[in-house]
């Protein structure tokens, strides 16, 4: 089921006003490559970048061009985990949180 605009527009709000939701929203980005759902982890930095600091600016943080980091994260792109974790990293510096991996048994 495809997600409405209204339904984007509520969460790009959240996303702008609410800083604990941005950081869960990160967390679960990052989750879901761990787990190895890779298409669902771009989805969800995707929707992250674009409510939050947009692709202009990762841009500028990573020396990439915007294009090529919506590519990376686009349904069909295959962006290079060195890649992956350069965003992440520049995510996490810029919103002030450091996620951790943990082994859980």
């Amino acid at each position: 089921m495809a997600l409405t605009r209204d339904f984007k527009v509520t969460v790009r709000e959240r996303l702008q006003r609410d800083p604990s939701f941005r950081e869960a929203l990160l967390k679960e980005a990052v989750d879901c490559l761990l787990a190895g759902d890779v298409a669902t982890g771009k989805s969800l930095l995707r929707d992250y970048v674009n409510a939050t600091i947009g692709f202009g600016e990762l841009g500028g943080m990573t020396d990439k061009s915007p294009k090529s980091l919506m590519r990376m994260l686009s349904a069909n792109g295959n962006p290079q985990a060195r890649n992956l974790f350069e965003i992440i990293g520049c995510l996490q510096e810029r919103e002030g949180v450091h996620l951790e991996v943990r082994a859980v048994r």
